[in-house]
């Protein structure tokens, strides 16, 4: 299981590099996850994202 401040690492890391778009990216990869029975990788990738739309803040589209 990955930590709490590992998880908001990625997020910043994933947001530098690809904008917020990585939010999106990130929930494709919680689907893949799922669709392959990786239930535990896609909570965290849940999570990742979930990091990343707090980081955007309420008002961003």
């Amino acid at each position: 299981m990955t930590s709490e401040t590992q998880i908001h690492t990625i997020a910043r890391q994933m947001i530098e590099r690809r904008g917020y778009e990585a939010i999106a990216e990130a929930a494709r990869m919680a689907q893949a996850c799922e669709s392959k029975g990786e239930t535990e990788e896609a909570r965290e990738w849940r999570h990742i994202a979930d990091a990343m739309k707090m980081m955007r803040g309420p008002h961003q589209g």
